[in-house]
């Protein structure tokens, strides 16, 4: 197995760790430190609404969970950084049904059809399986499954459930290092690392035959004319 992409995974934990340092530090009058931090519920419920709203826009979902966890506990940080992607993929799901289907079907046709045609059938099972793999974009799977004919409660459920793991282990490092907790951000990096390897497990195992495309395949060691059976 190539890994390559857990190691650029691990690139982004690394970089996520020090400006979670350099937050704690230096930006004393960063926006989080201001607006959300120590600001009770109307600090959850801006923090919950700007990163649903950015997460739309295209954002990583992996941030997002990062601050989650930085300005608030662990687990407060995990719920309120879930809520905010599950908004997040709603809001694109919706906003490219409903008024851009042309344009994002034409701008990521190649892309949109093999997403589609992963989540399509069993689509809650393989939208979650698609949310375990440490790889995608999460807005690219949201503007998919929104032009095409996907169903949206499966595919919300689906995703919610696979983005536990992440926004897990996202705000466990924010949480360690706003509070300079550096035995968090070890046991952050451990799981990250044995989430991603269950993502690709699962999904070696378990895609029906079917796959997202085959760079994907190539990553994970998977046989391509097996994928396509």
């Amino acid at each position: 197995m190539n890994y390559r992409l857990i190691i650029r995974g691990l690139v982004l934990v690394a970089v996520l760790v020090a400006v979670g340092y350099l937050l704690g530090g230096t930006l004393d009058n960063d926006w989080i430190d201001i607006h959300v931090r120590d600001r009770g519920l109307a600090g959850e419920l801006l923090f919950v609404a700007a990163g649903g709203l950015l997460i739309s826009a295209g954002l990583s979902r992996q941030v997002v969970a990062f601050l989650g966890g930085y300005a608030f506990s662990v687990m407060e940080g995990t719920l309120l950084g879930l809520l905010a992607t599950v908004m997040g993929c709603i809001l694109t799901f919706y906003y490219a049904r409903l008024f851009c289907s042309s344009y994002v079907s034409r701008r990521y046709s190649g892309r949109i059809r093999k997403v589609v045609n992963f989540i399509r059938e069993n689509t809650f099972s393989m939208t979650l399986l698609f949310r375990l793999l440490p790889i995608g974009s999460n807005f690219i799977v949201n503007l998919a499954a929104g032009v095409s004919n996907v169903r949206g409660v499966p595919f919300f459920t689906g995703s919610a459930l696979g983005y536990i793991p992440q926004t897990l282990v996202f705000a466990l490092i924010g949480s360690g290092t706003s509070v300079e907790q550096h035995w968090q951000v070890a046991a952050a990096i451990a799981m990250f690392v044995a989430s991603a390897m269950l993502g690709i497990y699962l999904y070696r195992n378990y895609r029906h035959g079917k796959t997202p495309g085959e760079n994907i395949d190539r990553e994970f060691g998977v046989n391509r004319k097996a994928a396509k059976q």
